[in-house]
């Protein structure tokens, strides 16, 4: 029955193509309200010009895990970004098709209606210019949009979605682009204890996770501000430096010596599965990240004032690991990732 329908449905838009008195179908594609989580910020102004709607979500979570968006067929933008593990991965580097390996860590894919860029190194201002990158990318996919088109153009599910979230069958880049990050604009991840906490909602920290709060608004808050725990910014904070020659942090964007080894901190929003940790997964744990910031960091001329006024430390005793790490683990979202 479901074949029938699809077959009936390109018949109507083959038909419309010779028949001037045809009346193509409607379809209602309302937009999808974003709520705004308590205390987070405004979203980011492209949302009000990619307004997710209920099919291009639907379309966009398709793309996401479409594998036909590599050369090969053998990866998707799901293949990176798990859902398990805050849509990010468990690998130090990407690793593309033909098992190639990338230059940084695959970031997690949450809350993106609310930052102002992407990527490690902000090279992107808007998310709709982001899914071209792993497209063409040798390391990632290394296709190019025009292969994407011409392997989706003839699936009857596409022609279908496309119609009914663009109004017509036509398969463009900018419709595929517009439709992906819709959908990741729908990934918001503010449902763990610390916004039921936040929230009076009948839960309450521990002593351990209250004393690691209070540690956290000590010693961390200066960079992982606002109810996104990062304030977007970018910083060296001294990480161990990539080998890789083609790394230079934010200074591959802005051409400035001033952002090299810089990289935009990130949210730690579901922190807990997101391991390993750095631009290129540099510590396997947090236990091991905080052991290197009490230990001392890398001296950089740039080096973050935070660090450089401080003997280059964030010095923790273990205690102050410990708790920290269990207030942190507050901001698990089950329910993000899945577990509910």
């Amino acid at each position: 029955m479901k074949n029938l329908i699809r077959i009936s449905f390109l018949l109507l838009l083959l038909t419309s193509c010779n028949n001037d008195d045809f009346e193509p179908i409607s379809y209602d594609n309302p937009e999808i309200s974003l709520n705004i989580p308590l205390g987070f910020p405004e979203l980011n102004g492209t949302v009000s010009t990619n307004t997710p709607t209920l099919y291009g979500v639907e379309l966009g979570e398709k793309l996401f895990n479409e594998k036909k968006l590599s050369a090969d067929n053998s990866i998707s933008c799901a293949s990176c970004h798990m859902q398990e593990n805050a849509f990010a991965d468990h690998n130090t580097k990407g690793i593309g098709i033909e098992d190639r390996i990338g230059l940084r860590n695959a970031p997690p894919v949450q809350n993106m209606a609310f930052m102002k860029v992407y990527n490690w190194d902000g090279n992107k201002l808007q998310l709709e210019a982001q899914p071209l990158v792993p497209i063409i990318t040798y390391e990632e996919m290394d296709s190019s949009i025009l292969n994407v088109i011409s392997k989706i153009e003839t699936d009857e599910d596409y022609i279908e979605l496309f119609y009914k979230a663009f109004g017509d069958n036509n398969i463009t880049a900018d419709r595929i682009y517009n439709s992906i990050a819709q959908y990741e604009y729908t990934l918001i991840s503010a449902n763990s204890k610390y916004d039921k906490v936040k929230r009076n909602e009948g839960e309450t920290f521990t002593e351990s996770e209250t004393q690691g709060y209070q540690i956290f608004k000590d010693k961390c808050i200066s960079c992982h501000s606002t109810e996104l725990f990062t304030d977007q910014s970018f910083r060296n904070i001294g990480f161990p430096i990539n080998p890789d020659t083609e790394e230079a942090g934010r200074a591959r964007v802005s051409g400035a010596t001033e952002d090299y080894m810089r990289f935009r901190v990130p949210s730690l929003r579901n922190i807990e599965y997101t391991a390993p940790y750095g631009s290129f997964g540099q510590f396997a744990s947090l236990n091991e990240l905080l052991d290197y910031l009490n230990n001392g960091v890398l001296e950089a001329d740039n080096l973050d004032p935070i660090l450089k006024d401080n003997n280059n430390k964030i010095p923790l005793t273990e205690a102050e690991k410990s708790n920290l790490i269990s207030f942190m683990k507050t901001l698990s979202d089950t329910e993000f990732i899945g577990l509910q």
